[in-house]
C-alpha cells in the first residue's frame, strides 16, 4: 500500500510540471482532495525526488503569485453574465 502513495506522488508532480497545472486542476484530474494532492506534492515528493519537487515548488509558487489575478478575472466573469 506504501507504494501506491509515493508512486501517486511523482504521478501528481509529473502531471503538474507537464501542464503547468494547479493543485485544483490535479486534483480534479486524480478524483483525489486538494489536500492530498498538496501533501503529496510537498511534503512526500520533497524525500522521494528532490528534483521533481524543486520544480514543482516553482511551478506552485507562480500559481500562488497568480492566484488573486484569477480570482479577479473569475468574478469579474461571473458578474459579466
Amino acid at each position: 500500500m506504501k507504494g501506491i502513495v509515493e508512486q501517486r506522488a511523482v504521478e501528481l508532480a509529473e502531471y503538474i510540471v507537464e501542464n503547468k497545472a494547479t493543485v485544483r486542476d490535479a486534483a480534479k484530474k486524480f478524483g483525489i482532495s486538494k489536500s492530498t494532492v498538496h501533501i503529496d506534492v510537498s511534503q512526500r515528493l520533497r524525500k522521494l525526488n528532490p528534483s521533481l519537487y524543486n520544480d514543482v515548488r516553482k511551478i506552485l509558487d507562480i500559481n500562488k503569485a497568480e492566484r488573486h489575478i484569477r480570482g479577479g478575472m473569475a468574478t469579474k466573469q461571473k458578474f459579466s453574465k
